[in-house]
């Protein structure tokens, strides 16, 4: 996987969290569900640990009648689990640096000084 360190990653304690775009993304949220669900697939057989925000609350929201587009819902949902998070992997899908949500990852890891790492996705 291009832009990756796998073999530090894997090596990591703890889990990283999985940053991919959603709202904005031009093939519409169930294809950035289905992105997001195959980029953490990708680094799962890799052997790193990740949590992919998308991949948890997009069938949340879809069957728990919650609006995935609400950032005043999501955000805060997923602070403590980028709280606690080891690190932050960015897939540079479509829109990535558009994403008003990774912009706020992006922060959230820097200001805790956690490492940040982008992987390649192909478009």
């Amino acid at each position: 996987m291009n832009g990756l360190d796998l073999g530090a990653l894997r090596t990591v304690d703890g889990y990283h969290y999985l940053a991919t775009p959603y709202s904005k993304y031009p093939h519409g949220l169930e294809a950035a569900f289905q992105e997001a669900s195959k980029a953490a697939a990708l680094l799962v057989r890799a052997g790193v640990k990740v949590f992919s925000p998308i991949a948890h609350t997009h069938p949340v929201a879809v069957h728990g009648l919650i609006d995935p587009l609400d950032h005043d819902v999501w955000l805060p949902a997923d602070k403590p689990l980028m709280d606690s998070a080891t690190g932050l992997i960015v897939v540079k899908m479509e829109t990535w640096e558009d994403s008003y949500g990774i912009s706020v990852e992006i922060q959230e890891f820097k200001a805790a000084g956690k490492p940040i790492s982008y992987m390649d996705w192909p478009r």
